[in-house]
C-alpha cells in the first residue's frame, strides 16, 4: 500500500466510525430541561416554587438543591425543596424551563427570571420583558402553538 492509499483507507475508517457513533445520539439535541451550560442548573438557579408562593422569582440556594429530569433544581428553602419534590410538575415551568414564546415559534431560548407568569396554574417564562409582552399580547394561541411544537423540539 502507498501512502496515500493508507491515508485514504485510515480516513475512511475515521468517517464510518464518525457516522456510526453520530447514529447513535438522539435525534433531538435539546435538552427537556433549560439547563446552565456548566453545572446543568435548571432555570438559572431560581426556584420555581417561589413563583407560585412569593410571586416573584427568588434565587435558589445551592444548599436547597434537588435532580429531576437530569437537572439540578435550586430552592431558597427546605419548604420549598420539599414542596417540588412532592410534585415537580405543579411548580417546574412549561416547556422545560425554555423560552414560552420561542417554544411557540419553534424554537428554543434562554430566559430572564423576571419574564413570568402564571396561566392556569402553570409557570410561562420568557426570554426577557419585551418578548414577554409579545406573548402576552395573543398568550392563549403562544400557549396552543408552543403545546404543539414542544414534543417535536425534544423529540418525544
Amino acid at each position: 500500500m502507498t501512502r496515500s492509499t493508507t491515508l485514504r483507507a485510515a480516513l475512511a475508517a475515521f468517517a464510518f466510525i464518525t457516522l456510526a457513533l453520530l447514529s447513535a445520539l438522539p435525534a433531538s439535541a435539546t435538552d427537556p430541561i433549560n439547563q446552565t451550560t456548566f453545572g446543568g442548573v435548571a432555570i438559572d438557579g431560581y426556584d420555581p416554587v417561589a413563583y407560585f408562593t412569593d410571586g416573584k422569582p427568588v434565587e435558589g440556594d445551592k444548599a436547597y438543591s434537588y435532580e429531576w429530569m437530569g437537572a439540578t433544581w435550586r430552592f431558597a428553602s427546605q419548604e420549598h425543596k420539599d414542596l417540588f419534590a412532592a410534585d415537580p410538575e405543579k411548580y417546574a415551568p412549561q416547556y422545560g424551563g425554555y423560552c414560552a414564546y420561542a417554544v411557540s415559534q419553534g424554537k428554543t431560548a434562554g430566559i430572564d427570571p423576571d419574564a413570568w407568569k402564571i396561566v392556569d396554574g402553570k409557570l410561562y417564562l420568557n426570554y426577557n420583558k419585551k418578548i414577554q409582552k409579545t406573548w402576552e399580547s395573543d398568550q392563549a394561541s403562544y400557549i396552543k402553538a408552543a403545546n404543539k411544537n414542544w414534543p417535536e423540539i425534544v423529540g418525544h
